[in-house]
């Protein structure tokens, strides 16, 4: 009788999670005396607690104090905070091509509405920085769209795209002067 492919598959994969099973056995007995098993005689407080998830949306520890604009590099998120500390808004962004290094900045120019570098009508731009060359700074698409990637050959772009609505939000919260701490 001739063995199918599905077959020789499944005896295989068989094989690698025996294979498997049996290294980890020998592993676990050449681990060292305590080295994670529990010890007679240690206090449940010595064991490690659980690790509690952080809000994604919860305000960056070390994002500064007072009114701000909080820009979030790996979550692509940012936060408006009012005088109080107190968060009034966060929301979701598109990334730009080229990031600002983190640090604090203060907002130094803005348009109402204008062409972006990538050619899409925006509107709300707020800029705060400018890396090589590249103004960084906030702008809602007035179509609504996200980022563009430049056509071949063009330069790289440093708006960091938010909705019509939350960049309504940014316009009127991020004035001339206002403080944007990037935090990684």
């Amino acid at each position: 009788m001739a063995v199918s492919s599905s077959g020789i598959v499944a005896g295989l994969t068989a094989a690698a999670l025996a294979t498997v099973g049996y290294l980890a056995h020998q592993a676990s007995q050449s681990v060292p005396a305590g080295l994670g098993r529990p010890q007679a005689g240690a206090s449940p407080a010595a064991s490690k607690a659980p690790q509690v998830k952080k809000d994604p949306s919860a305000l960056p520890d070390a994002s500064g104090t007072g009114a701000r604009v909080v820009y979030s590099l790996r979550g692509d998120r940012v936060w408006l905070v009012g005088t109080d500390e107190v968060v009034t808004r966060t929301f979701e962004v598109d990334p730009s091509q080229v990031d600002p290094v983190p640090g604090t900045y203060t907002v130094t120019s803005r348009s109402n509405t204008i062409t972006g570098s990538d050619g899409v009508p925006v509107e709300h731009v707020v800029r705060f920085t400018s890396v090589q060359g590249v103004v960084i700074g906030f702008s809602a698409a007035v179509s609504g769209s996200a980022a563009a990637s430049p056509p071949a050959g063009q330069a790289r772009t440093g708006g960091i795209r938010e909705s019509r609505v939350d960049g309504a939000a940014m316009w009127t919260f991020a004035t001339i002067g206002r403080k944007v701490v990037v935090v990684r």
